[in-house]
């Protein structure tokens, strides 16, 4: 049963909807739209249809202006409970950056195996993000928030433990559920896009993205407090963080559960007339992603320019503490650097949202991968230890970032149908956390054979893709534009 907000009671009627009336009844939405809706069977990828094309024929009347105040409530209050849980979650997913590569050397011995607690993670990442797509699809985003923020709130503790006992592979596992609290930071920045319009999808997704700045931020600059909390309870220093990390996810599946009603997902298929039973029936979700791609192919760039962004964002982040460290930079001088890295990520979404909706997404994320060599260019020219040039290169790296992941995922939302939009998030998701995942785990091997500065610049084809997916999505989306102009 969906919860209705004080403004729904006042437009839609004072009486909750009886048992068994929909929310789509009182959105006026005819019980056919419903039935014509369903897939024509044997029709493949291409029977799926923009849900929202029709919504406006459907409403009609006067009640349609009611019906859209109400979806505009509903989204600001969304966005807003979002943007509180991104906060809380962030400051649990970013407070372990500065420490896990150095706890994962300690524990297996090898700095060639540094980077595998941050690889294990971001896979992690990947693979849970497919499947809370598939609990999305079922129960909508809260319950899909809920268990990916306990999730990574077990592998923090996990990760304690490993610690304690000194288990590599105990801190890999605890690596691999600590990825499920990315995971649902991921899928909370989907969530904004699910009642949002087109003049402001990019802008409600960047606001969210934005939020994790809070704690994005605030959590590498905890990892001095975090050693100090962890000799007052007697756990190895490095393993504080994790710790507290754990405790900021269990507070974000919290403010999910109670506050994000009602789930802005099955809000947006209730307004569709979206037929989503028996959507197993039309095969597995990836190749339902898959169809969706073959249909509409500006989403594979999309999908393409994302992974690649990501994977170079990843692979020189997570090797810059072990550079700073071998030049006798102290643990928070490391966080400091990453609360730099941290900021370009997340602080300018909002500006970089306004870009998307007004400059185009193509353009915008194009932008970010030029972005990406800049910085890239300037990590491979820093010495060991503290220096402006790691300090700058870390900034533009995340800021080329932002620009590429707010676009692209703007692109994936608003491209995909939304009979089958979780399957395309969630794989959208999960070949941009394989990517990153296999750069991770190549960059401790290249550090350790050739060098940071060898690295970053072997990275600059990885940026050099992002701008060359944004050329090729402007391009399509130019010719789609061209033909409904002349059509």
């Amino acid at each position: 049963m969906v919860e209705w907000p004080g403004e729904a009671h006042r437009i839609l009627g004072s009486a909750r909807p009886p048992p068994g009336v929909r929310l789509r009844a009182h959105l006026g939405l005819a019980a056919g739209a419903r039935r014509s809706r369903a897939p024509h069977p044997g029709a493949g990828a291409r029977r799926w249809r923009h849900a929202e094309a029709g919504v406006g024929r459907r409403v009609g009347g006067a009640g349609a202006p009611g019906v859209r105040a109400v979806t505009a409530d509903l989204q600001r209050r969304t966005v807003r409970v979002l943007v509180l849980t991104q906060a809380v979650g962030a400051l649990g997913i970013t407070i372990g950056i500065a420490t896990a590569s150095l706890l994962a050397r300690d524990l297996s011995g090898s700095e060639a195996l540094s980077g595998l607690a941050q690889t294990a993670q971001v896979l992690g990442a990947a693979v849970i993000s497919f499947l809370l797509a598939a609990v999305m699809a079922r129960r909508g985003r809260r319950i899909g928030l809920v268990i990916g923020y306990l999730l990574g709130a077990s592998g923090g503790l996990l990760a304690v433990l490993a610690g304690v006992v000194g288990s590599m592979p105990l801190l890999l596992v605890g690596a691999v559920l600590l990825g499920a609290g990315s995971s649902a930071n991921s899928a909370a920045r989907f969530a904004a896009t699910d009642l949002a319009d087109d003049s402001n999808r990019a802008r409600s997704l960047s606001l969210v993205v934005w939020a994790t700045t809070i704690g994005a931020v605030l959590g590498p600059n905890l990892t001095g407090p975090a050693g100090a909390f962890a000799d007052a309870v007697d756990i190895p220093e490095l393993t504080g963080p994790f710790a507290i990390g754990a405790m900021g996810m269990v507070v974000a599946a919290v403010i999910s559960f109670v506050m994000l009603r009602p789930d802005p997902l099955l809000v947006a298929r209730e307004r569709a007339g979206t037929v989503i039973v028996g959507r197993a029936a039309a095969g597995s979700s990836a190749s339902r992603a898959w169809g969706a791609v073959q249909e509409r192919p500006v989403l594979g760039f999309a999908i393409g320019g994302l992974a690649l962004a990501h994977a170079a964002m990843i692979s020189v982040m997570v090797m810059t503490p072990l550079h700073m460290e071998h030049g006798g930079a102290e643990l928070e001088v490391i966080g400091l650097v990453i609360s730099v890295h941290v900021l370009g990520m997340f602080a300018f979404s909002p500006l970089v949202g306004m870009l998307a909706d007004r400059l185009g997404r193509p353009i915008v994320m194009g932008s970010g991968g030029l972005v990406l060599v800049a910085a890239l260019l300037l990590c491979a020219s820093s010495p060991q230890g503290m220096s402006w040039q790691v300090t700058a290169g870390l900034f533009l790296l995340g800021l080329g970032w932002s620009l590429a992941m707010v676009s692209a995922s703007t692109m994936v939302s608003e491209h995909a149908p939304i009979e089958v939009r979780t399957d395309v998030q969630g794989t959208s998701d999960l070949v941009m956390g394989v990517t990153a995942a296999s750069a991770g785990a190549l960059a401790g091997l290249v550090v350790d054979l050739a060098g940071y500065p060898v690295l970053a610049l072997v990275t600059l084809a990885l940026a050099f893709g992002v701008a060359g997916a944004a050329a090729r999505a402007h391009a399509m989306t130019q010719t789609e534009a061209a033909t409904r102009r002349t059509s």
